[in-house]
């Protein structure tokens, strides 16, 4: 759907996203009685949301619920695209036509495929992610749903096992982690960046601009709307848009622009500089594999027939708890309400794996 279109129901989006379900009273007729009467219509997840807009200012709220991607505008893509247009008027796209409801339908059947499998991420307490923002928290939570996603996705070439109580899981391997990490950035490191990834790429083209003009000149880092234009093709409502955002987040400067003369910005940034790439704070793969080696994440489990609940252990962690003295008083008042231990747990942990 457009986002404009769906900007009076945000509010019903995100709590249908973050809750699962959305319950709403509203007021109407009853049609035997004649009377108002509060009817409550009630909807329950999951759902899927997919917003399509132009607009580069979103909903922060419904933004960080959801997967930020952008469109490649780059005249590349246009030429890719022009490309698949001619071949559609040929004998060999008139064939692809034909075959495209098959590979449609084989695609479909593959879904129908994968089953109601849980996933079990063993090296899930060494991953790392950025904590510098407090809506990382859900960036995290999409970067370990990534990861379950891939892994789902492998099932059938995952083994998979059966808990006592007769729970099914697979579990995650360390090329799953690899390829979450290769698509994370992309992804999730839109998150971390304060410029739109189309704003973004007007910098880019601010950059190329400001370098071909840099030849010992004066003025060599200031620039004009219609140079701007004429180096990256975009209209002027566009560029406009975009250089008001860059101006705001005093990336440019206005020089010149008032009582109708030309609009004259100035770059404050340095041109020759590397652009800030955002960093989501992935551990590397060769680290994690060294990880797995020095702690022993190959499971084997094989039993827990009383379940964890009746075990003796800490969950939150930490080392074991120590006897009691002779008196019967405890001898730390750091005693866990709980009453599970760390060693418990990590004996349970290992042998639940299998």
């Amino acid at each position: 759907m457009e986002e404009a279109g769906a900007e009076k129901a945000s509010y019903a989006l995100k709590l249908l996203q973050s809750e699962g379900e959305l319950t709403i009273a509203s007021t109407g007729k009853d049609p035997a009685t004649g009377k108002m009467v509060t009817q409550e219509y009630h909807v329950e997840g999951p759902v899927m949301i997919f917003l399509t807009t132009t607009a580069i200012d979103l909903d922060e709220e419904l933004q960080n619920r959801c997967l930020t991607l952008a469109v490649d505008e780059s005249a590349e893509q246009t030429g890719r695209i022009h490309r698949l247009q001619r071949e559609r008027r040929t004998l060999a796209g008139l064939i692809a036509k034909a075959e495209r409801q098959d590979v449609l339908k084989k695609l479909r059947n593959a879904q129908r495929l994968l089953s109601s499998v849980d996933v079990l991420n063993p090296f899930a307490p060494s991953l790392t992610f950025a904590t510098a923002r407090t809506r990382n928290r859900r960036d995290h939570e999409k970067y370990l749903t990534l990861i379950d996603a891939i892994a789902l996705l492998h099932q059938h070439q995952r083994e998979t096992r059966t808990l006592p109580n007769g729970q099914h899981f697979i579990e995650v391997t360390l090329d799953d982690i690899s390829l979450a990490n290769e698509l994370a950035p992309e992804i999730l490191g839109r998150s971390l960046d304060e410029l739109p990834p189309q704003t973004r790429r007007l910098l880019g083209y601010i950059r190329k601009l400001v370098k071909k003009k840099s030849g010992g000149a004066k003025d060599a880092s200031t620039f004009s709307r219609k140079e701007l234009r004429e180096i990256c093709g975009w209209s002027l409502t566009q560029v406009r848009v975009h250089l008001e955002r860059l101006v705001e987040l005093e990336c440019l400067a206005i020089r010149h622009g008032r009582l109708g003369s030309q609009f004259v910005y100035e770059m404050l940034l340095d041109a020759d500089a590397p652009e800030a790439v955002a960093h989501i704070g992935l551990i590397e793969i060769a680290s994690l594999r060294t990880a797995t080696i020095a702690h022993d994440y190959k499971t084997n489990l094989t039993g827990l027939s009383n379940g964890v609940a009746e075990q003796n252990g800490h969950l939150a962690g930490g080392d074991e708890m120590p006897p009691p003295p002779e008196n019967g008083t405890p001898a730390s008042s750091k005693s866990p309400p709980d009453g599970l231990t760390q060693s418990h747990i990590r004996t349970r942990a290992v042998q639940l794996a299998s």
